[in-house]
Formats: structure tokens, C-alpha cells, sequence
């Protein structure tokens, strides 16, 4: 069952939403808040968010900011502002499409499925360095063709850095995305995952080429 996060401080459209996405066979979870929606993203995977830029705390558009940097599932805004420069700002943020209200279900519906299809076509990318290779599509790291056994949370910390290769990924941003919002300041959580790592994929865990400590900030992945 595909999942469905709803983000709109707008009660009735909220719960009309729930109830017919529901009725179509999707689950969902839901949020009235811009930081709301964030913590369930975070908190519970879907496949696809629809999302109003009106929000009472973050605008839409800083959601999809901050939503985008550790997450790349599907957002289809839905929101009552028709002018080009909220849709350009919102679609450069980070948005799949744009639905203007009022809208036809139907139409919704359509847009809906279009973004799952773009969200599971084509495979993930494979990141190599010259010590090992990590297969986002098949959820693996190898060293020279040999599987390395890494834990769930291993895993979690990895991915979300090879998917943001030569970019800075802050603690706050991994912490949310492997634990969840409560844990935004338990960096020493991450001190711990990454020695795991580096001695896992390092030749030189002391001294590291790929897993790299940006100090006081977060970690950033070398290929």
C-alpha cells in the first residue's frame, strides 16, 4: 500500500483529502504545520507528499528546502497562490508538480499517481570510490566484490550521504533522517556510527578518504 503524507493547515481539505485517497487504497499520514510535516516525513516513509505553501509556521516553499536535503520523494504542491513566481520558486525548491486550488480529485488523482511513477522509475545510483562501492537500488556496499555486513542504521547514514556525494550533510540532517526529529542534538550517536563505519570501509579508519568530518557542522562523502 502506498503511502500519502497530507500537509495543509486547511481542516476540511485535509480530512476531504484523507478520506478519498483512503477510499483509493492509499494510507496516509498527515500534518498541519510546516515543521508538522517535516517530523512525519521523517518519522514515517511515503511514497509521495502533497503539500500546501500556506502554512501557519515554515512556508511551503523552505519545507521542500529542507525536505530535499535528505529526502527525494515525490512533493506535488497543492496551493491556492496561481502566480508563475510561487510555482517556479516552489518546482526550483524541490517540487514535482504544482495543482491549483480549487482542483478536481480526479485531476489530483492523476498528478498523484504521474509523481510515484517518476518517484520508483529507473534505478538509484551506484557511487564508487576506489575502496568500495555503494548500490543504492540494491541497498549494498562491496570492497573489491565482497559484501561488507553493515547494520540498518549503518546503512541509513551511509545512504544518506553517498546520495548527497561532495556535499556537506549537517548532524541535525542526519539525526532527523536516522532517528527521527527528537534526537537533533545527539551528535554523539553519529561519532559512534561513523568509527563504525570507517572501520568497516577505510583502509585507514584513523585517517579517512571518504567519510569525512566537517567539524562542528556534520560529515560530508568523498567518492
Amino acid at each position: 500500500m502506498q503511502a500519502v503524507l497530507i500537509v495543509d493547515d486547511e481542516v476540511q481539505i485535509l480530512r476531504a483529502l484523507q478520506i478519498n485517497l483512503n477510499a483509493r487504497g492509499y494510507s496516509t499520514v498527515t500534518a498541519f504545520t510546516g515543521q508538522g510535516a517535516l517530523e512525519q516525513a521523517a518519522r514515517h516513509p511515503v511514497d509521495v507528499v502533497v503539500l500546501d505553501l500556506g502554512l501557519p509556521d515554515l512556508d511551503g516553499v523552505e519545507v521542500i528546502r529542507r525536505l530535499r536535503r535528505w529526502s527525494d520523494v515525490p512533493v506535488v504542491v497543492l496551493s491556492a497562490r496561481h502566480g508563475s513566481d510561487d510555482k517556479i520558486q516552489a518546482l526550483d525548491a524541490g517540487a514535482d508538480d504544482y495543482v491549483t486550488k480549487p482542483f478536481g480529485m480526479d485531476e489530483l488523482l492523476a498528478r498523484l499517481r504521474a509523481a510515484l511513477r517518476r518517484g520508483t522509475s529507473g534505478d538509484a545510483p551506484v557511487v564508487e570510490t576506489e575502496d568500495f562501492v555503494v548500490d543504492l537500488a540494491a541497498r549494498r556496499v562491496t570492497q573489491r566484490g565482497i559484501a561488507v555486513r553493515l547494520t540498518p542504521t549503518e546503512w541509513n547514514i551511509l545512504e544518506l550521504l553517498a546520495r548527497n556525494s561532495g556535499a556537506l550533510v549537517t548532524h541535525d540532517e542526519l539525526l532527523t533522517h536516522v532517528w527521527g526529529p527528537a534526537y537533533s542534538g545527539e551528535t554523539g550517536y553519529l561519532r559512534v556510527y561513523l568509527a563504525q563505519l570507517r572501520r568497516k570501509l577505510e583502509p585507514d579508519p584513523a585517517n579517512p578518504r571518504h567519510l569525512l568530518t566537517e567539524t562542528g557542522l556534520g560529515y560530508r562523502f568523498q567518492e
